[in-house]
C-alpha cells in the first residue's frame, strides 16, 4: 500500500526502519536524482542536501532518496547500529510519517577505492512540474534479505557464492525489484537506469535472470557496479530509478 509523504509531495512504500522500499512522485511533482561529484562523510552530506534543497527554493521535506558508500560490508550489529545514527537524522529533520522511514536508501561498499567512513553519494528530492509530466520514480535498493528483517538468517544460501546460489539470490532480488516496482504503481516502461551491485561474474545471470526480466527497461543496460552489498554474506543487490532530470553536483 502506498502512504502519503504529504509535505514532500511523494508516496512511498514501506519499509523498514532505515528505509522505505520506494518513492513515486505526486502528479504535478517530480523526482530529480544528484549525484555528488566528490562524496562527503554522511552526516556532513545531509548538510549538502540541506544547501541544495535551500538554492532550488525546496526545504528538508523534498528529500525523498539517499545514496551511501560504506569503506566494506558491515557485520549484521554494527549495521543495526549506523542505520541507528542514520535514522536519527532523519527524525531530527522530522521527515517520518508517524513511525515510518519514507526515505529510499540504497548504501553499498566499494571494492576499489572504498571511502574511509560511510559518506553520501547521491540523494533524490521532489520539484514541482507540469502537470503532463511523466511519473517518475526511486526504487530502493535490496540484496537476497529474505522480507528485509535484519537478521543472518534471513540471507540467501549465506556463505555460497557458487552458481547456483548467485542464480537463486540474483532471481529473488530481481522479484524484489519487480514486487516494488508494481507497488509503487510503476512499469517498466518509467525505468530509465537499473543498477546492479555485486562483486561476483554476471555470467549465468545477465540473459535470464536480469535482462530477461527488465521489460522495456533493457533498452537502458544495466549498471553494474563492482561492490558489496552492506552486510557480511550478502552478495548481490539491486536499485532502480525513473527520472528525467540526473544532475552532478
Amino acid at each position: 500500500m502506498l502512504i502519503a509523504k504529504i509535505e514532500g509531495h511523494y508516496h512511498f512504500l514501506k519499509g523498514i526502519d532505515p528505509y522505505s522500499c520506494g518513492v513515486i512522485a505526486d502528479p504535478g511533482w517530480e523526482i530529480v536524482h544528484v549525484t555528488l561529484e566528490q562524496v562527503l562523510p554522511w552526516r556532513e552530506g545531509f548538510d549538502r542536501v540541506e544547501a541544495h534543497l535551500q538554492g532550488v527554493d525546496r526545504d528538508r521535506q523534498a528529500l525523498c532518496g539517499m545514496e551511501l558508500r560504506s569503506p566494506a560490508p558491515f557485520a549484521m550489529a554494527g549495521f543495526i547500529a549506523f542505520n541507528r545514527d542514520y535514522c536519527r537524522v532523519l527524525r531530527d529533520w522530522d521527515l517520518y510519517v508517524g513511525e515510518l522511514n519514507p526515505v529510499a536508501r540504497t548504501n553499498v561498499a566499494p571494492l576499489f577505492d572504498p571511502p574511509g567512513e560511510p559518506v553520501l553519494h547521491a540523494f533524490s528530492y521532489t520539484v514541482p512540474a507540469a502537470a503532463n509530466t511523466p511519473w517518475t520514480l526511486v526504487v530502493a535498493g535490496a540484496g537476497e534479505l529474505r522480507e528485509g528483517v535484519l537478521v543472518e538468517q534471513g540471507i540467501i544460501r549465506s556463505g555460497d557464492t557458487s552458481e547456483g546460489a548467485m542464480r537463486e539470490k540474483g532471481s529473488y532480488v530481481v522479484d524484489v525489484m519487480v514486487e516494488r516496482l508494481f507497488g509503487l504503481g510503476g512499469s517498466w516502461e518509467m525505468i530509465n537506469a537499473v543498477n546492479v551491485y555485486t562483486v561476483h561474474p554476471l555470467d549465468g545471470l545477465l540473459e535470464d535472470i536480469l535482462l530477461n526480466r527488465l521489460g522495456s527497461a533493457r533498452r537502458h543496460g544495466l549498471r553494474w557496479h563492482y561492490t558489496r552489498p552492506p552486510v557480511v554474506d550478502i552478495e548481490f543487490e539491486m536499485d532502480m530509478r525513473g527520472v528525467r532530470r540526473d544532475l552532478a553536483i
